[in-house]
């Protein structure tokens, strides 16, 4: 009886401990192909295709949700860094069903309204949503000039914690 719980504790440790590799693995280094995304007609945006991350340019990309508290907490943030910060390319891009329980007005709006002015787009068939490995909101994304992750996190996001990731651009 003894020896099977010592096995069921090292299978355990086991299982734990590739958790926590999986949990720190970091992306960074890791370059991003640019896939096109719908741009929306808002503050800063207008309507049209938008190649993100553009190469030759650090790119700020911010993943969001309009249903999303810790978005919208998340915003005045990035609306201090984006003001304060030249020759970065913001982009934030939402990956909601539009048209389904959201339309592109609903976006712009919330956009509008918590005071964004810079490109808000839509990754409608989730191809950036795919190749950055989104799997919740916000998600957050600095990538140097040459398209690749230089910092990567889920969550809320403080302004002295963007402008720290921008620094390693």
């Amino acid at each position: 009886m003894r020896r099977r719980d010592l096995l069921a504790g090292i299978g355990g440790l086991a299982v734990v401990g590739g958790g926590a590799v999986v949990a720190t693995r970091s992306r960074t280094k890791a370059s991003v192909e640019p896939v096109t995304v719908q741009q929306l007609d808002s503050d800063g945006s207008v309507v049209g295709d938008l190649q993100v991350p553009q190469r030759g340019q650090p790119t700020l990309l911010t993943v969001f949700a309009t249903w999303c508290s810790v978005c919208r907490r998340t915003m005045p943030e990035v609306v201090r860094v984006h003001e304060e910060t030249a020759d970065v390319q913001f982009v934030s891009v939402t990956n909601e069903a539009i048209g389904q329980t959201t339309t592109s007005e609903d976006v712009a709006d919330w956009w509008t309204t918590h005071g964004g002015e810079w490109p808000v787009a839509v990754d409608r068939e989730l191809e950036l949503t795919a190749a950055l490995d989104v799997r919740s909101v916000p998600h957050t994304v600095v990538l140097d000039s040459a398209n690749q992750i230089v910092y990567e996190a889920q969550g809320e996001k403080t302004a002295g914690e963007l402008r720290d990731a921008l620094a390693k651009t």
